[in-house]
C-alpha cells in the first residue's frame, strides 16, 4: 500500500496564502498612510485659508500655497458673484466675465476627476503640462465657481473618499468667498 503525504502540501499552501495575506495588509496600510495624508494635506488647505482677510489674500494662498500643501502641481479657481468675477492662477488675479464663470460652474458635478491631453483653461499658461486635473464646484447662497487642482503626470483617479474630500475643500472655500466682494 503506497502513503500519501499531504503534509507537504499543505505546508506549501499555508505558506503561499500567508504570503498573500501579508502581501494584501502592505497595500491597506500604503492606502490608509496615503489616505491620512489626504485628510492632513487638505486641513492644512483649510486651515490657511481660514487665515485670510479677503478675497485677495485668499486668492493668494489657494494659488501659491496650495500647491505645496496639496501636493498638486498647480491651482487656479474662479469665482461669480453680485455681478462681478474673477479668475485667479498663479500668474494673478485678473476680472473675467461673470457669466463664463456660472456656465463654468453650471455645467459640473460638485467634484470631477480626470486625466487630459490638456489642463482646464483656468490654469492659464500652465494648462499645456497638465495631464491629470480635479475641478471642484463652488456653490454658495452668493455665488458660483469652480477650483481647478492640476498635476503634471496623469495620476490615478482616486475613489469615493477623495471625492468626499475636495468635496470639503470647495464647500470651506465657497462660505469664505461668500463673505467677501470680488478684488
Amino acid at each position: 500500500m503506497q502513503r500519501i503525504d499531504f503534509e507537504v502540501s499543505a505546508v506549501a499552501t499555508l505558506r503561499k496564502r500567508v504570503s498573500e495575506v501579508e502581501e494584501i495588509n502592505e497595500d491597506l496600510i500604503a492606502f490608509a498612510r496615503g489616505h491620512a495624508g489626504a485628510v492632513s494635506s487638505i486641513h492644512e488647505a483649510v486651515l490657511a485659508a481660514i487665515a485670510c482677510d479677503n478675497s485677495t489674500e485668499l486668492a493668494t494662498v489657494i494659488t501659491c500655497r496650495w500647491p505645496m500643501l496639496l501636493r498638486v502641481d498647480e491651482v487656479a479657481f474662479a469665482w461669480e458673484a453680485g455681478g462681478e468675477a474673477f479668475r485667479a492662477n498663479r500668474d494673478g488675479v485678473r476680472e473675467v466675465e461673470p457669466r463664463l464663470v456660472e456656465r463654468m460652474a453650471d455645467i459640473m458635478r460638485p467634484v470631477e476627476m480626470r486625466g487630459v491631453e490638456r489642463g482646464h483653461p483656468l490654469f492659464g499658461a500652465a494648462c499645456e503640462s497638465i495631464r491629470s486635473e480635479a475641478l471642484i464646484r463652488l456653490d454658495s447662497f452668493a455665488g458660483s465657481g469652480l477650483i481647478a487642482l492640476g498635476q503634471a503626470e496623469s495620476a490615478t483617479i482616486e475613489g469615493r473618499h477623495g471625492t468626499r474630500l475636495l468635496r470639503f475643500l470647495g464647500q470651506a472655500v465657497s462660505h469664505m468667498l461668500e463673505r467677501w466682494p470680488a478684488p
